[in-house]
């Protein structure tokens, strides 16, 4: 009897490493999970061939015995808002917790490794389409977010040159789909299109991928990337006026046409944030969401559509799928 192979995945009770990891088990991989002592685990419903390892990005000691034996990691967690009272705690999750796995992931022989970046950490051409080696600075990123996966990023190239670490770049764009239980922050505009709550928008622009096929990506990479390479998972560039005008008529609902200038909403989101401090919660409009606004986040897939095989879906059926999910979960 042929013994499956062992992967060690982190981020598996979130969005999209809840997508890696139904499509590892579907190939045959037996998985060990790295999930928090309180992590939401609704996401794992359904999987049967996994174990799970009680710890967290921030404390390596609970979780290093864990990798020894696995042939892959699949490292997709990362705090991922786009606002935080303490920036401190977000950089030590995804820029320090990024560090000290990979260097326990080869000390303890792990021959393959997929890390999930984010397309946040490239470089987008003014007017144009960002690509894998478009040029890009930390002093280019907006936003805690986007300075930490900068950041992270970094580490794993470094490692990468200088001890050979055996990893492989992904970096998705802007998942949608299933099983967005947060919801992340465009789920969450998905949920207010779809509950109709939507009715202006600023003119900005993403790149919108199924979260499914982003998983696939992750897949593609493990068996085709190129060591040291990144690539792009991502889908369809939509103005995101069409966005909301695809979730209008899923729904049935009449499209927002009313487009709102950045600048005058920067007080409200000023105002937003101060109130988030003191309640806790994440605030709906954020200062770097704005600032973030004025470039369209437009990215092109090719390199891994010509280098691995990728094959994302059209935008419309990501957005289908996840309205569908919020609609069965009682999100709307």
């Amino acid at each position: 009897m042929v013994t499956p192979p062992l992967s060690f995945l982190t981020g598996a009770t979130g969005f999209v490493g809840a997508a890696v990891a139904r499509l590892l088990e579907s190939k045959g991989h037996h998985l060990r999970l790295l999930c928090r002592p309180n992590s939401d685990r609704r996401n794992l419903e359904g999987l049967t061939n996994y174990e799970i390892v009680e710890g967290d990005l921030g404390h390596p000691e609970g979780y290093t015995h864990a990798l020894q034996g696995c042939h892959a990691l699949f490292h997709v967690a990362a705090d991922y808002r786009i606002w935080v009272p303490d920036e401190a705690a977000m950089n030590r999750i995804n820029i320090d917790g990024t560090e000290s796995l990979m260097k326990a992931a080869q000390k303890a022989g792990v021959q393959k490794i997929v890390y999930t970046s984010s397309v946040a950490t490239l470089g987008i051409p003014t007017g144009g389409i960002g690509t894998e080696d478009k040029p890009v600075t930390l002093e280019n990123m907006v936003g805690v977010y986007k300075r930490s996966k900068y950041l992270a990023e970094e580490v794993v190239q470094r490692l990468i040159r200088e001890k050979a670490l055996p990893a492989i770049i992904v970096n998705p764009s802007t998942p949608i789909g299933p099983r967005d239980i947060k919801p992340t922050p465009t789920g969450r505009i998905i949920v207010e299109a779809a509950a109709g709550r939507m009715p202006a928008f600023v003119d900005t622009g993403l790149n919108i991928a199924h979260v499914d096929d982003v998983a696939m990506g992750h897949w593609l990479a493990f068996e085709k990337g190129r060591i040291g390479e990144r690539y792009i998972l991502g889908g369809e560039n939509l103005a995101f006026g069409d966005i909301l005008g695809i979730v209008a008529k899923l729904t049935g609902r009449k499209a927002p046409t009313i487009k709102i200038p950045r600048l005058p909403l920067f007080p409200l989101a000023y105002a937003a944030e101060a109130i988030a401090r003191v309640t806790g919660k994440e605030p709906f409009i954020t200062v770097d969401g704005l600032k973030m606004a004025k470039k369209k986040m437009f990215f092109s897939s090719d390199k891994a559509k010509r280098e691995l095989g990728y094959a994302p879906r059209p935008a419309e059926a990501a957005i289908a799928d996840a309205i569908v999910w919020f609609k069965e979960n009682r999100y709307l």
